[in-house]
């Protein structure tokens, strides 16, 4: 039961930065598509600074859950967004 929240937590997290990113980069992006907003980014070095901004609306997830007392889900988005800062520092200095 408890892997259960801490995973559906973890695939909130995923899902929760990938929309953050997609947000990001249609605000940031200057009506470029999302593709073409993650190519340039890579090629300009501001991918891990972008992913790093789609991480913004786990903060949301986590205080919900942590607000509706589900402790372990909020675990589980918080692993997500650990994960999600290692592979930005993984990105960053590639």
């Amino acid at each position: 039961m408890i892997k259960k929240e801490v995973l559906t937590g973890f695939i909130i997290g995923i899902v929760a930065n990938t929309v953050g990113l997609f947000l990001a980069s249609m605000i940031l992006g200057n009506d470029e598509g999302f593709i073409s907003v993650l190519k340039s980014a890579s090629a300009e070095g501001f991918l891990g600074k972008l992913v790093s901004l789609g991480a913004i609306l786990n903060l949301g997830a986590f205080f919900i859950f942590i607000k509706k007392k589900q402790d372990y889900r909020a675990r589980g988005v918080l692993l997500a967004t650990v994960l999600i800062a290692i592979a930005t520092f993984i990105i960053k200095f590639l």
